[in-house]
C-alpha cells in the first residue's frame, strides 16, 4: 500500500510537471518490485502442506491487495507512461513465472468454460455427422448427368405398323421432326448426281 501511494502521489496527469526526483523514485519502486519477484523459489525453505500458497503466490496476493497490479496495468497502457513499459513487462513476466498457460486458461473459464467445451464437442459431433450424411448422399447420386430427355408419344402420327410414333428427343426439338430424323442420309455417287 505504501509503495503504491508513493508511486501515485507524485504522478500528476501532466507528466511534464513531474520532478526528476519523482521519476527516479518511481523507477526505483518498479525495480524493487521486479527484484522481489525475481527471487527464485527455495523448496527446502517452503515446506508447506500440499495446496498451500508459496511465497511467490503470497507476494502476488500482497501486490493485488495493495492495488499495485492495477497501477502496473495503468502504467502499461497509458500513452504518456511509455518510459516504464519495459519495467512493467518484466514485472508481469515474473508474476507468471511458475504458471502453466493451460492451467491459467482453465482457471479463467471456470464452470462456464466446461459448458463451452461440451457445446464445442457437441457441435463438432453434429458437424461430423452432417459431413458423413452429405458424403453418403453424394455416393448415392449418379456421377454423370443423364442426357435422356424423356420419351413422348406423338398421337395421330403413325409409325411402321399401327402404333403411334415414339419421340425420344426433347420437346423443343419437336418442331423439326421428320420421319428421317436420326437416319444416315443415303450417299449418291458423284457420277449419278444430277
Amino acid at each position: 500500500g505504501t509503495l503504491r501511494g508513493t508511486v501515485t502521489a507524485p504522478s500528476p496527469q501532466d507528466w511534464e510537471q513531474r520532478q526528476e526526483e519523482d521519476t527516479l523514485l518511481i523507477e526505483r519502486i518498479l525495480l524493487l518490485v521486479r527484484n522481489v519477484l525475481h527471487v527464485p523459489p527455495d523448496p527446502t525453505e517452503e515446506q508447506g502442506v500440499d495446496g498451500d500458497a508459496s511465497v511467490h503466490d503470497r507476494v502476488l496476493w500482497a501486490l493485488h491487495v495493495s492495488g499495485m497490479d492495477d497501477l502496473l496495468k495503468f502504467l502499461a497502457s497509458a500513452q504518456v507512461e511509455q518510459q516504464w513499459a519495459l519495467h512493467v513487462l518484466e514485472i508481469i513476466s515474473l508474476m507468471f513465472r511458475d504458471q502453466n498457460p493451460e492451467e491459467l486458461a482453465a482457471l479463467g473459464q471456470g464452470p462456464a468454460g466446461a459448458e463451452h467445451g461440451e457445446d464445442t464437442r457437441e457441435l463438432e459431433t453434429l458437424r461430423q455427422r452432417e459431413l458423413a450424411e452429405k458424403r453418403a448422399r453424394a455416393l448415392q447420386r449418379p456421377s454423370r448427368h443423364s442426357r435422356f430427355g424423356g420419351s413422348y408419344v406423338l398421337q395421330g402420327l403413325k409409325s411402321i405398323g399401327d402404333r403411334d410414333v415414339v419421340f425420344h428427343k426433347g420437346l423443343h426439338n419437336l418442331k423439326s421432326y421428320s420421319h428421317d430424323l436420326g437416319k444416315e442420309p443415303r450417299r449418291v455417287p458423284r457420277r449419278r448426281q444430277a
